[in-house]
């Protein structure tokens, strides 16, 4: 087994402490990836404080991991050790229903091994996410990361930017269109940003009145961006 260092969470009311715990060691289509960044989204302080009920203790959070290849699977065909690689909202899935097949697995329509506070596919061990030292994960449920890309701002873009990006891309936006963007959050900062490198025309639209006023390191006078508040 691996050991691991992470934050964990022991019940729904106690802060985020150190936790050390074991990982698998990589089966044959595994690879193991030291961590080194994780975001921190929204859902992971629903999830800790057992907000939407279910929570699993003790809870390691976090699903938008970067890190680097250290250990591969004997029959690992797509990565090798020193890659750099992401993991998303989830790890496995059945693989054998109908949307699984088709390449939707986050639809998977039997089983979803989330990429904390779930089970693998063995529906008894559980998952442990990104607030920790190593992840181990099989090869068709990682991502690539280019080595160009600076690695913190990558973290983000597995859940709130897939989130964003899906749709945007679905409905084919892009130049000459106008998109409205409902506050400007972790989700909504990020299909601002999508939404003008599509060249589309985006309006902001917040509740906010101090986010009026236009900072000095906002977008430039001649970016596709307005800013509206919300009466």
């Amino acid at each position: 087994m691996i050991q691991a260092k992470a934050y964990a969470a022991q019940s729904a009311t106690t802060p985020l402490g150190p936790w050390s715990f074991d990982r698998r060691e990589p089966g044959e289509h595994d690879v193991v990836i030291d961590i080194l960044y994780c975001g921190v989204c929204h859902s992971d302080i629903h999830q800790v404080r057992d907000e939407w009920g279910g929570s699993i203790y003790p809870m390691v959070p976090g699903h938008e991991i970067v890190g680097r290849i250290t250990r591969v699977g004997s029959h690992v065909k797509d990565f090798k050790v020193g890659d750099l690689a992401g993991i998303g909202c989830f790890v496995d899935s059945c693989r054998v229903c109908e949307s699984c097949r088709d390449g939707l697995e986050q639809y998977c329509e039997t089983f979803l091994s989330g990429t904390y506070n779930g089970y693998e596919q063995d529906r008894k061990t559980p998952t442990y996410g990104g607030y920790s030292t190593q992840i181990t994960v099989d090869e068709k449920y990682t991502l690539k990361v280019s080595p160009q890309l600076p690695l913190q701002g990558v973290a983000p873009l597995l859940c709130a930017g897939i989130t964003t990006w899906s749709p945007l891309r679905e409905w084919k936006v892009g130049k000459g269109h106008k998109l409205g963007v409902l506050g400007l959050g972790g989700l909504g900062h990020m299909a601002v940003k999508l939404g003008v490198a599509l060249g589309a025309e985006v309006t902001m639209l917040s509740s906010s009145p101090r986010k009026k006023r236009t900072p000095k390191n906002s977008a430039p006078t001649n970016s596709p961006l307005r800013r509206t508040q919300m009466r």
